[in-house]
């Protein structure tokens, strides 16, 4: 059963509002990133102890995640992604108050799975629309729908680095972050696609006219594989995002402005390699470009970790361009069947986002045994592992030219 068609107009709306919910999530996510360094200078906490902290983030989002298919299901990706964005502005504004009014690490850990569990849920729903949308487009558009993300994070990684050589106040800072979060994200859910024309509302129609209960996306194999190499993609992505501020920082011996900065010339990089890379998909299939870029990260990290300053900062770029696309690849294969795009969504996410979840207690522990700088030799490794698993993402053969009935994309999206 194939999802109603919904008029132009109507897709080009969702188109709007769909970029908007990917750049809110950036700036969500990077207004609480790019103040650690002087959250953990504040709080005063060793890198193990912000590594647990942080985890507490990690655990909301892995909660969120396996369940968030279904309610999408049942009650549609506007109200989903409503119910994220309130959450995820609560638990930042909870974050900020923790850590200036009640320097608080107990209530900075509660908060932060307060923003993990909107984060969550938000990031499921947002990328279900976004394939819904690529699907009705006829074209590949997922890659930039990740780079506006990518957008959202580099710039306000930058006013972040503003604010914090400013000595300006974290709960400040965080607190209007979230009130502009709110405000826009709650006018652009409006926009969303309407739920009968989703790959979503067709299967929920098809199991409650059917009774039919499929079968669980956790028992396909291929859905697993592609879930590990999310997992290696976003541990990649995610160490940057949680640990090159401080990496910089501490190893490097460099203001804490100028590791934010860092960060961001990550996060740069990482929008180029999403803007460039629907071209090179393309042209050159999931498999190669991914091998590609788990070989950039792999060098990029090594660059950050044995360079001086000026050739770990060209590092962080390298490292940027090599996590681009695994997150967002991934997300496109979990969609290649688009009526168990929302399950396997829910499955591929979960996977991936374990990475999130063991990340920062691994590179604290390592943190405190070997330096903050040094433990980031990890992420090689987990390149080296990705490099095997690729294959599981290789688009699916295209259907025969008498076919009417599309089946969705098999292009790749972040």
């Amino acid at each position: 059963m194939t999802p109603a068609s919904a008029d132009h107009s109507t897709v080009a709306r969702a188109r709007r509002s769909t970029f908007v919910f990917f750049v809110l999530a950036g700036v969500g996510f990077s207004t609480w990133a790019s103040r650690i360094p002087d959250a953990k200078a504040h709080l005063v906490l060793g890198a193990g102890e912000l590594g647990a902290t942080l985890f507490a983030l990690s655990v909301g989002s892995v909660l969120a995640l396996p369940l968030t298919g279904r309610i999408v299901e049942r009650f549609g990706v506007q109200r989903v992604i409503g119910a994220g964005v309130i959450v995820a502005a609560f638990g930042t504004v909870a974050a900020g108050l923790a850590v200036d009014i009640l320097n608080s690490r107990a209530a900075l850990m509660a908060a932060l799975f307060v923003l993990g569990l909107g984060i969550g849920s938000w990031d499921v729903a947002m990328n279900i629309e976004a394939t819904d949308v690529e699907r009705h487009l006829g074209r590949a558009i997922m890659p930039h729908f990740h780079a506006a993300f990518s957008a959202g994070t580099v710039v306000t990684a930058l006013i972040g680095s503003a604010l914090s050589w400013a000595e300006v106040p974290i709960m400040i800072h965080l607190a209007l972050s979230a009130a502009l979060v709110l405000g826009i994200g709650l006018w652009a859910v409006r926009g969303t696609l309407p739920h009968e024309s989703t790959a979503a509302g067709a299967a929920a129609a098809h199991k409650a006219a059917t009774g039919e209960r499929s079968r669980s996306a956790w028992l396909e194999p291929r859905t697993l594989v592609i879930g590990f190499v999310v997992l290696v993609a976003a541990f990649t992505e995610g160490t940057a995002n949680d640990w090159l501020a401080v990496a910089f920082h501490e190893g490097h011996h460099l203001p804490t402005w100028a590791g934010v900065l860092a960060f961001a010339t990550f996060l740069a990089s990482m929008t180029a390699g999403r803007i460039v890379g629907t071209g090179l998909l393309d042209r050159y299939g999931r498999v190669l470009v991914l091998r590609v870029c788990f070989t950039l990260a792999l060098l990029g990290s090594a660059l950050v970790i044995l360079g001086n300053a000026p050739l770990a900062f060209a590092g962080a770029a390298i490292w940027g361009v090599g996590a681009s696309l695994g997150f967002p690849v991934g997300m496109s294969a979990s969609a290649d069947d688009q009526r168990r795009a929302a399950a396997r969504m829910s499955v591929i996410s979960t996977i991936g986002y374990a990475a999130f979840l063991a990340g920062p207690p691994l590179l604290g522990f390592l943190g405190d045994h070997v330096g903050v700088l040094r433990s980031l030799t990890v992420v090689g490794a987990g390149a080296l592992l990705a490099l095997v698993l690729v294959p599981a993402v290789r688009e699916p053969a295209k259907p025969a030219a008498s076919q009417t009935l599309p089946t969705g994309p098999s292009v790749p999206a972040s």
